[in-house]
């Protein structure tokens, strides 16, 4: 009787857990929610402090440390096989030489990244297929420099069941982006870029307000001329989506970087999060940031 009462017990456990949502599910939720109950972290090509960047020991250590988005960027071999590598040649993060769009993917991986500091490691560099296993249900990924190969990528996300975790970004106008992706665009969570300080900032963002109804924007502005909309901007998308800033280098976000949060972090994450609005951060120093919002109640 007690091994039949064990048995039950841990079917019904099992059951439960599998009827849970994953993390990125999760994550995809508050997305979609519009929830500004915390500040979703961004480790910038996987976290490259720790590992080679755009690694999967890079994508590994940023979800062990809790973020909440891994951004990848994508290029493509010469048998049209996507690789997680930013440049498109080689020499500056691999042990190879030349374009990528030269190499067979045979041929690239044989090659080790190098990390920041240029030197040899034992890491490989990995396909978008590899990428994307390893962050399955775990984290959700932004995909850069990938609007390129939509037609291309998408059977890959299909084919590890990963779709639903991708956010896509691009700054073409609206009806482009419709007329391009549309197809895929209730697949993936496609997120407009905007730099503020463009004389047609306002349009663009009048055509995706209106016409793509998109749950999350990429602002950027490199000095105070653009404050102002900025500022029109928290209010216009409170309720409506997800502001995302990068505080990767000064130019993105008037200053407010992450230089400067080493010394000030209210001035540079707590000036973007209280006064513009932001609730999703793309930053190089994936722990700093945690760490801050942790400290105010803004991340687990």
């Amino acid at each position: 009787m007690k091994k039949i009462l064990l048995g039950c017990s841990m079917l019904l456990a099992m059951t439960a857990y599998a009827s849970e949502p994953n993390r990125a599910d999760v994550l995809r939720e508050k997305l979609l929610s519009g929830d500004t109950s915390e500040v979703l972290v961004v480790a910038h090509r996987g976290d490259w402090r720790y590992a080679p960047e755009n690694s999967i020991a890079a994508i590994e250590h940023s979800i062990a440390i809790g973020v909440d988005i891994v951004e990848l960027d994508l290029q493509l071999s010469k048998d049209s096989v996507l690789f997680v590598i930013h440049d498109s040649k080689l020499e500056r993060t691999t042990t190879g030489n030349g374009r990528i769009s030269d190499w067979t993917a045979d041929s690239l991986r044989t090659l080790k990244l190098k990390n920041g500091a240029g030197i040899r490691t034992m890491h490989s560099l990995p396909t978008l297929e590899e990428a994307m296993l390893a962050a399955k249900g775990r984290v959700l990924v932004n995909l850069d420099k990938a609007d390129r190969y939509f037609d291309l990528l998408m059977p890959v996300l299909e084919k590890t069941g990963t779709s639903s975790q991708v956010i896509m970004k691009g700054n073409k106008p609206a009806a482009q982006v419709d007329s391009l992706y549309g197809a895929y665009l209730d697949k993936v969570i496609y997120m407009p870029k905007l730099n503020l300080n463009k004389p047609d900032a306002r349009e663009l963002m009048d055509g995706y307000f209106n016409e793509l109804k998109s749950v999350v924007y990429e602002l950027s502005y490199s000095n105070d001329d653009a404050i102002g909309y900025a500022i029109e901007l928290k209010s216009r998308l409170d309720g409506k989506a997800l502001i995302w800033y990068n505080t990767l280098w000064d130019t993105q976000s008037g200053g407010h970087d992450d230089d400067r949060a080493l010394n000030d972090p209210d001035g540079a994450y707590g000036f973007l999060i209280d006064n513009l609005g932001a609730r999703i951060i793309q930053t190089d120093r994936a722990e700093l940031l945690l760490n801050y919002l942790r400290s105010r109640s803004l991340h687990k």
